[in-house]
């Protein structure tokens, strides 16, 4: 994993407006479509009765989305669950849900699916350009601010290389380079802001190279796979144990991420094309609690807790987060509608999932916003007196955090919408689509 201690999220990119994905196989297609309109009208009442229950069913999967919405959960609760860690710190909340390791393997199974269906450069390309809009609007207020703030050529010693690497906010094949250790805006931003920023996008420099290797793990997977799926593992216990070395920090960091997810990811490309369905339903509830409790062994023996956790653990992280996700996968009970007592819940989660890659780029700033925000408060007299505990716990900056994270969504959002060519929408909660329908 990236040498930056940070969790975040995640698959983020592949996300299709709610009413994009209505054509999957098996379901009302186009071929399906033209079939249904070629029904002559008088085959009397008996076929117009089948044809109202058909068009029953077909009114059902619209008001899913086609969209498997048990998916959408696992990624709302996956983005949540990393705002909630980078604000409180807390050690466990990558044991109690990885969702790093969840985000990796969704992303993985809509790329599968993708690749089933499409040439593979189309894919590729497609994700792409769903990727990178997001992360360029991101650095052209980032690197504008640190420029601004004296970031220099001369801050790394090597002026030539510096400007290399500023191409990584263009293509990040590699982490993009950030000024550490920038002064801050007094009262308003925090001096660590250049680093609240640019260190997440490890996550964005992983899933770059997960989707351009994605047409090549397929095919492996395709012809053995559980060596392929398993072979991630082994390379993150290479790199633990010292038997494999690999010179250079922005390769080794490439390799960690590879090993700690890549396992994760090609579950959920294993899940796509049925791997996991060939198993006996007995073998998951067997394997994956004794591979997550060897995880957990290796964790605590090498000191879990707050600021050491499984970002610094690659190898216990991907025992974890695989034993995690391979349980996941295999409950998996594809809701093509939520249940009766998730449906309130459906704007919020459609929101997060359609505005997945900008409340991961900008929650981090966010974040630290707040946290300058609230330190001022200290200079209020009757709250240092009477209210220590608000100036004190990060409980109370967590609304603040999501007030200035739902701006982000209205102020940046849109380009996702852009990279994705849909309208700009600047609240996508799938209320206007429900009208619709």
């Amino acid at each position: 994993m990236s040498t930056h201690p940070t969790d975040a999220t995640a698959e983020l990119p592949e996300l299709p407006h709610p009413q994009a994905r209505d054509t999957l196989p098996g379901q009302h297609g186009t071929e399906r479509q033209a079939s249904e309109r070629q029904v002559p009208e008088q085959q009397g009442s008996e076929h117009k009765g089948s044809e109202q229950q058909g068009s029953g069913k077909k009114d059902a999967k619209k008001k899913g989305g086609g969209r498997d919405r048990y998916f959408d959960l696992l990624r709302a609760i996956a983005l949540f669950r990393v705002i909630f860690y980078h604000l409180m710190g807390w050690a466990w909340l990558p044991v109690v849900f990885p969702s790093m390791g969840v985000m990796f393997a969704l992303a993985g199974n809509l790329m599968a699916r993708s690749l089933t269906r499409r040439p593979a450069l189309d894919v590729v390309r497609g994700r792409l350009r769903r990727l990178l809009p997001p992360l360029w609007l991101l650095g052209a207020v980032g690197v504008t601010g640190m420029l601004v703030a004296g970031w220099s050529p001369d801050d790394e010693g090597q002026p030539g290389w510096w400007w290399f690497h500023l191409a990584y906010w263009i293509l990040p094949l590699s982490d993009p380079p950030y000024g550490d250790g920038l002064p801050g805006v007094h009262g308003l931003i925090s001096d660590g802001w250049a680093a609240d920023l640019g260190v997440p996008l490890w996550y964005i420099r992983a899933y770059l190279w997960f989707v351009l290797l994605s047409p090549l793990l397929l095919r492996a997977l395709r012809r053995m796979p559980w060596p392929t799926i398993l072979a991630p593992v082994a390379l993150s216990a290479a790199l633990e144990f010292g038997s494999l070395s690999v010179p250079g920090w922005r390769l080794e960091a490439q390799l960690s991420d590879f090993g700690a997810f890549g396992a994760c990811w090609l579950l959920g490309m294993a899940h796509q094309e049925g791997v996991l369905r060939r198993l006996p339903r007995y073998v998951v509830p067997s394997l994956a609690p004794a591979v997550a409790g060897i995880g957990l062994w290796y964790a605590l023996a090498h000191d879990l807790k707050e600021g050491h956790d499984l970002d610094d653990m690659p190898f216990a992280q991907s025992l974890w987060s695989f034993a995690a996700v391979l349980l996941l996968l295999h409950i998996s009970p594809s809701w093509s509608e939520w249940p009766a007592r998730l449906r309130r819940w459906d704007r919020l989660i459609t929101l997060l999932n359609s505005r997945a890659v900008t409340i991961y780029l900008w929650h981090n700033v966010c974040i630290g916003i707040v946290e300058a925000l609230w330190d001022r408060l200290w200079g209020v007299s009757w709250l240092e007196v009477n209210a220590t505990w608000v100036l004190e716990s990060p409980w109370a900056q967590l609304p603040a955090v999501w007030l200035l994270t739902a701006a982000c969504v209205v102020c940046f959002g849109w380009v996702e919408d852009l990279a994705a060519r849909r309208r700009p929408r600047l609240w996508p909660d799938g209320r206007a689509a429900a009208h619709r329908a």
